[in-house]
């Protein structure tokens, strides 16, 4: 970025400052958030309980969804008129929006408020321009955009739109005991509704060795679950010829002292190897839950949705990981409405449900994203038939995953316990190795520890029991 060293001799004090961030979308921006934090702490900035006492006022953005997008805009226009001390804060919009091309249109022409515009890969450099916002004087037009991002993606090539962070960067300690670590940035899948490759980059994987240290550092400090973060984990390493992969990654992690759990999110269903089977299966840390996004169960709209696998390939990866961990849990992502799906489409999705028995599914109802291909095909299906597919859709598999939560009545289940369980007081709650959330009732254990629970009770959502005797 130019300009750095003149920004340099107009430097703002930090002292007193307070910042405030609020995050929406996925546990990227959970991690990034951490990150923004960290590097304005390290400015000797406070962070603020409260928006009102805020300097700087940070929107961490998500741009999967046009809703997330609309929530976006509207709390912007919620808190462009609040003064600290008489003074407008400095507003940030950072993320995945701060990407798109016509969200910097908007800012010129209808949101002058908003300061600063960064998109993932620039997020370390918000300390150096929410500094450059506050040295500018009003005769000078006061706060303006300082952030130029990166033209919109139109080719999978590795070029000035990747998203790479720098290594070492600081990070605000969150309470609990699972922590986020990133593996890599950016996407190469292209999925046909999907704008995530567009904002976040081209797929670039970290060092192999940062990983491991990063992972060494967090279990030192106190944490005890670890979940590994990139928006397809399974292509860990194939950017870098040489590079070890992502079975040997959770096979090296698998040995960090201190670690009790290792989770990660997300896997695509193409690209998950038999060996990442069996070194789920062998290391003893590593989770038996394998998140398979699944999307669609047609043939037809698999295709239209540049998914890369068929029915049969998924089903046949179902069946080698129930294989080889009959004691897994299989979870799910399912998109209704695709455009051109067809009733006889749908109900091969249901099929797949019933087929699969996922243990819990995230489902949607397709979202239009203007510069993805499915934004301009055409039969674009109608909004109440969407709806009336999506509640068909998560009444079937409702039923499913409460059956299995049924079975677990009367069997032992380890959790690692998280948190007090707000819902039944003096119990506390955690999960299963497999993902499922469980009260313990009348259990004094403490964050971090390893309970074993009796299940006596069960929903669609969560067990509950006693501490097994």
């Amino acid at each position: 970025m130019g300009g750095n060293e003149n920004a340099r001799a107009v430097r703002v004090t930090s002292q007193d400052l307070k910042f405030y961030i609020e995050t929406y979308g996925c546990q990227m921006n959970e991690r990034d958030t951490e990150t923004i934090a960290g590097l304005l702490i390290k400015e000797g900035m406070s962070q603020a309980m409260d928006i009102s006492e805020a300097d700087v006022i940070i929107l961490n953005t998500c741009a999967v969804r046009e809703s997330a997008e609309s929530k976006v805009w509207s709390r912007f226009g919620k808190i462009r008129s609040m003064r600290r001390g008489g003074k407008p804060p400095v507003l940030v919009l950072a993320g995945c929006m701060a990407q798109l091309p016509e969200t910097a249109e908007r800012v010129k022409s209808k949101a002058p408020y908003i300061s600063v515009l960064t998109g993932p890969g620039f997020i370390h450099e918000i300390p150096q321009l929410v500094r450059e916002a506050m040295a500018k004087k009003p005769e000078d037009g006061g706060h303006k955009i300082l952030k130029a991002v990166t033209p919109a993606r139109t080719a999978a090539s590795r070029d000035e739109s990747t998203q790479l962070l720098p290594e070492g960067l600081p990070r605000r300690s969150i309470p609990g005991v699972n922590a986020y670590v990133t593996i890599m940035y950016g996407c190469d899948n292209f999925c046909s509704y999907c704008v995530v490759p567009y904002v976040r980059g081209p797929q670039v994987s970290r060092s192999f060795q940062a990983i491991l240290e990063e992972t060494a550092r967090l279990c030192e400090e106190g944490y005890k679950e670890i979940t590994l973060l990139g928006q397809n984990v399974n292509a860990y390493g194939l950017d870098v010829p040489g590079s070890p992969d992502f079975p040997a990654l959770l096979r090296a992690l698998d040995k960090t002292p201190g670690l009790l759990r290792l989770r990660y999110f997300t896997s695509h269903p193409r690209d998950f190897t038999q060996e990442m089977i069996e070194a789920v299966r062998d290391c003893p840390t590593v989770c038996e839950h394998f998140h398979l996004p699944l999307q669609s169960g047609s043939d037809r709209i698999l295709k239209a949705m540049n998914r890369g696998y068929s029915r049969d390939d998924y089903l046949r990866l179902v069946e080698r990981v129930r294989e080889a961990i009959p004691e897994a849990s299989i979870t799910t992502d399912i998109i209704v409405g695709f455009p051109g799906e067809t009733e006889e489409d749908f109900q091969d999705t249901l099929d797949m449900v019933r087929k699969c028995r996922f243990d819990g599914a995230f489902t949607f109802i397709f979202s239009p994203r203007k510069g993805t291909a499915a934004y301009r095909m055409k039969n674009q299906v109608d909004k109440k038939t969407k709806s009336l597919r999506l509640q068909e859709l998560v009444e079937v598999q409702g039923a499913i995953t409460r059956d299995i939560n049924a079975s677990c009545v009367g069997r032992d289940m380890e959790i690692l316990v998280e948190s007090m369980a707000e819902e039944e007081p003096g119990s506390v709650k955690g999960r299963t190795r497999t993902g499922k959330m469980v009260i313990a009732t009348g259990s004094k254990a403490s964050p971090g520890d390893l309970v074993n629970v009796r299940i006596v009770e069960y929903g669609t959502w969560y067990l509950k029991g006693p501490v097994a005797p």
